[in-house]
């Protein structure tokens, strides 16, 4: 019966990367055209969250979010939400309600054609390399200056202990601090159900419900460096508490 699901898991990724190819072929002229000036990126976003909600309409994907209402569009943020799949990426974008920048690994600039969004929109940073690192943190500092909201995995990846959270790094609570930003918990109660890093044909995959809970923004004005600490393990607690309480339900 598993391997049966896990077979059937793998036709749909499948069938969810030939609509991911084909969606970005009709589109990618207009990105082309709109992530040659800084001026228009907030163009290119907007596109994107038509094209990632179609994607998750034909890939059988419904967004259920939590607490929208906590976001103010006029603030900005540093977003940190647990990572359990590339589903993560897709339902962020209708998550925030402004424009923002990621911060994503390497990897995804030797993507053909979606390495587009990674040429200059957003960041991409070597995990192994602290050079790189310190480089990929300055970027997302510039980008807070300009006032754009930034999110920031703490995981650092996509954990093998998914849905169990791996140990945060960090690099974003330094730079929340650093800039006194308010930091956003996220939750990602069901994307690892959506697409599960593994195998094509091994691992959960298929349509369903993608659960997301947004958490009370954590003012930073009056932390110091000190705080650093506590702070990251407080975030870690609010995602953890919810991640323990959605797999107990699932048991029960």
């Amino acid at each position: 019966m598993k391997k049966a699901k896990e077979i059937l898991g793998g036709i749909w990724k499948l069938y969810a990367a030939i609509w991911f190819t084909l969606l970005l072929v009709i589109l990618y002229p207009f990105y082309v055209l709109w992530l040659k000036d800084e001026s228009d990126y907030k163009k290119a976003m907007k596109l994107l969250k038509y094209h990632t909600r179609f994607l998750m309409i034909a890939t059988g994907i419904k967004l259920i979010v939590k607490n929208k209402y906590l976001l103010n569009k006029k603030q900005t943020y540093i977003y940190t939400p647990n990572h359990t799949s590339y589903a993560d990426i897709l339902v962020l974008y209708h998550i925030v309600p402004h424009y923002f920048v990621f911060l994503g690994k390497k990897e995804l600039k030797e993507v053909p054609l979606f390495n587009i969004f990674f040429k200059d929109m957003n960041i991409s940073v070597d995990r192994k390399s602290n050079s790189s690192g310190k480089l990929a943190l300055d970027r997302c500092s510039t980008e807070l200056d300009k006032g754009n909201s930034v999110v920031l995995f703490p995981e650092g990846t996509i954990p093998k202990s998914c849905p169990e959270m791996g140990v945060f790094k960090k690099g974003a609570f330094k730079l929340a601090i650093e800039k006194q930003l308010p930091v956003v918990p996220i939750t990602f109660l069901s994307n690892y159900r959506r697409l599960e890093m593994k195998g094509l044909f091994t691992g959960k995959a298929g349509p369903g419900l993608s659960r997301v809970i947004i958490h009370e923004p954590i003012p930073t004005k009056g932390m110091t460096e000190d705080d650093v600490d506590d702070l990251k393990d407080r975030v870690f607690a609010i995602i953890d508490a919810e991640l323990k309480k959605h797999q107990q339900k699932q048991k029960n």
